[in-house]
């Protein structure tokens, strides 16, 4: 049985590296490392737990405990279920009237009808969260619609934009510089720092877009 690699990246934290088992198995390699961060953060070991693109870093409360979970993740790892995460589903209400709509259906020789029934049709993963606070890449987006990134970022991408970048799908969850194609819009809030979870959306959840009037 093939096991991840883990490191010690500082006194206190260690990464685990999947990378080398994710093959065409992304999504079920994403779900053992949601179903091992949900068994670590029942342990009172961890000040912080990060779920990234197949690894998971863990910081520690005691440096003593570093050899410890360097021996014991690999058999954690091995003896855990993908199915042991439970996740949580969202609908987003989404306006398609982004300015990149347009070129991206003449992009793909696509009705606007087309883009909108292809984004909307799919149930997304949420693989991680990253560059910036409450920003999930998701995973499930038509290979129809895959579409390089401009080839110059805006310098201010509205808040609740919901783009498309190569092959992954996402919302701003604030301002921000990007370089996405931006085709909707949402108003719902995903990150608010004064919640005890600021972060709306989390790794391991589920969610699909629902297409709204424009202007509704």
């Amino acid at each position: 049985m093939q096991t991840p690699h883990v490191y010690a990246l500082s006194n206190n934290s260690l990464l685990l590296d999947a990378s080398h088992l994710s093959t065409s198995e992304t999504l079920s390699i994403q779900k053992k490392i949601w179903s091992l961060a949900n068994h670590c953060k029942k342990d009172n070991s961890f000040i912080d737990i990060v779920p990234g693109m197949n690894s998971l870093t863990l910081y520690l409360k005691q440096d003593i405990e570093l050899a410890k979970w360097l021996e014991q993740l690999p058999d954690i790892w091995n003896n855990i279920k993908p199915n042991e995460f439970v996740a949580k589903h969202h609908k987003i209400k989404t306006h398609y009237n982004g300015a990149d709509l347009n070129y991206v259906a003449n992009f793909h020789s696509l009705s606007i009808d087309d883009v909108i029934n292809l984004h909307s049709e799919p149930q997304y993963a949420v693989l991680f969260l990253g560059f910036q606070p409450g920003f999930a890449y998701l995973n499930g987006l038509n290979k129809q619609l895959f579409t390089p990134r401009r080839p110059e970022p805006r310098l201010k991408v509205p808040r609740g934009s919901v783009a498309i970048g190569a092959d992954q799908t996402a919302i701003y969850p604030a301002d921000s510089p990007g370089g996405w194609h931006i085709i909707g819009q949402t108003d719902i809030p995903l990150f608010d720092a004064t919640q005890k979870s600021p972060c709306l959306i989390q790794p391991g959840d589920t969610l699909e877009f629902i297409p709204v009037s424009v202007g509704k």
